[in-house]
């Protein structure tokens, strides 16, 4: 059977293990039952299911590792979850707890050509001009009350007078681009250029990243290497020298 017809159970189980490898760099039985909730016979029946579709590694009383294209399609599920858990976040303004249990429940449906629209979505509004932060606290604050036309209009001006000033700022300055490893973490570029060479270039392009993309920087190890990136939903670690090779635009 391939793999394209995996149950949201079984693609639950692949997330599991990732994230428990990730954690404790393994996966017992012991521990998947214990995260997912369910007895040991289950947990046995789904590892030999995945086993079976050449997913995992198993044999009973050893560690489960996940194969090469398990690990693919465990990272899939994570960013699928991740994605609508941002969406959920950072445009409807749904708490973290109620964003991450909704994510649970749609991951397994949503489409890749979806999920796009999410992501491109989140990044529309984090950067246009009239979205932003102020945007969705907005939002949240029309959820939460009886708006009127009055408050608005106090929002709209608001925006308005945000918005000439952030122009007027956006005139006075110049592009300022620097190399990704120049990035704190924290701070969120768009992407200019990526370099011609190195595994990262050939990573990046085939989770269809190109410059105009926008990059987070996550995590700086304490010697500065490696660097933890989040790009279209996906989490990257990347060697400092390939970080020097993709410019970004600071935002």
């Amino acid at each position: 059977m391939p793999a394209e017809t995996l149950s949201a159970s079984l693609e639950d189980y692949l997330e599991v293990i990732y994230h428990l490898i990730s954690e404790k760099q393994a996966a017992r039985v012991k521990d998947i039952s214990k995260r997912l909730k369910v007895n040991y016979s289950s947990v046995t029946g789904a590892l030999k299911a995945l086993a079976e579709r050449k997913l995992v590694n198993y044999a009973p009383y050893e560690l489960v590792t996940l194969t090469s294209q398990g690990e693919v399609l465990a990272r899939d599920v994570i960013r699928r979850h991740e994605v609508l858990r941002d969406f959920f976040i950072k445009v409807l303004a749904v708490e973290e707890k109620h964003a991450d249990e909704a994510a649970c429940e749609m991951e397994h449906a949503v489409s890749p050509r979806i999920l796009e629209r999410f992501i491109e979505f989140v990044e529309f509004v984090e950067t246009c001009p009239r979205g932003g932060v102020n945007w969705i606290k907005g939002f949240g604050y029309h959820c939460d009350h009886d708006d009127t036309m009055e408050s608005c209009e106090k929002c709209v001006s608001e925006i308005l007078d945000e918005l000439k000033e952030k122009k007027q700022d956006i005139e006075g300055k110049q592009r300022v681009t620097v190399q990704l490893n120049e990035l704190e973490p924290g701070l969120k570029g768009r992407i200019v250029k990526i370099g011609r060479q190195g595994d990262a270039r050939r990573r990046i392009a085939e989770m269809g990243v190109t410059p105009g993309s926008l990059i987070e920087v996550e995590r700086v190890a304490p010697l500065g290497d490696p660097i933890e990136v989040k790009v279209k939903g996906y989490h990257l670690s990347l060697r400092k020298d390939e970080a020097k090779k993709i410019t970004v635009e600071k935002l």
